[in-house]
C-alpha cells in the first residue's frame, strides 16, 4: 500500500493541511484547479455579490459539471477506442484472408506455369517428331 502523504495547500487564500495516498504534486494540482475556479468566478460581478454560501454552491456545481463533462468525454473516447479496436480486428482478419488468397493464387500460378512448361516441352517434342517424319 502506498504511503500516506501530508502537504499544505492554499485554497482561496487559506492554508489547508491535506492528507492522502496521492502524491504531493497531485494534491497541489487539485488545489490549483480549485483556486483557478475561484479566480475564474471571482471575476464575475454577480458571483462576487452573492452570499458566500451561494458562491460555494456555485463553485461546487461548476466543479461537478466539469467532472460529469470529463466523464462523458471519457465514455465517448472509450466508445471510439472500442470501435477502432473492432475495426482493427476486422482489418487484420481481412488482411489474413487476403494473404491466404494471395498464397493460393501464387500456388495456382506456379502450377499453371508448370503445366505450361510441360505443354511447351510436349509441343516441341511433337514438332520435332513431325519434322523427323516429314
Amino acid at each position: 500500500m502506498a504511503a500516506k502523504n501530508d502537504t499544505e495547500v492554499i485554497i482561496g487564500g487559506k492554508v489547508l493541511h491535506l492528507s492522502g495516498y496521492e502524491s504531493e504534486e497531485y494534491l497541489q494540482k487539485v488545489a490549483a484547479y480549485i483556486n483557478g475556479k475561484i479566480t475564474e468566478y471571482g471575476r464575475v460581478e454577480s458571483f462576487r455579490r452573492s452570499p458566500v454560501d451561494t458562491q460555494n454552491l456555485l463553485l461546487q456545481l461548476n466543479i461537478a459539471d466539469d467532472y460529469f463533462k470529463a466523464k462523458k468525454q471519457i465514455s465517448l473516447l472509450e466508445d471510439e477506442i472500442s470501435a477502432k479496436e473492432r475495426e482493427l480486428y476486422d482489418l487484420k482478419h481481412e488482411l489474413i484472408a487476403s494473404q491466404i488468397k494471395l498464397d493460393n493464387s501464387e500456388k495456382s500460378v506456379k502450377a499453371l506455369r508448370s503445366d505450361l512448361d510441360e505443354s511447351n516441352k510436349k509441343l516441341i517434342r511433337l514438332e520435332t517428331e513431325l519434322k523427323i517424319n516429314d
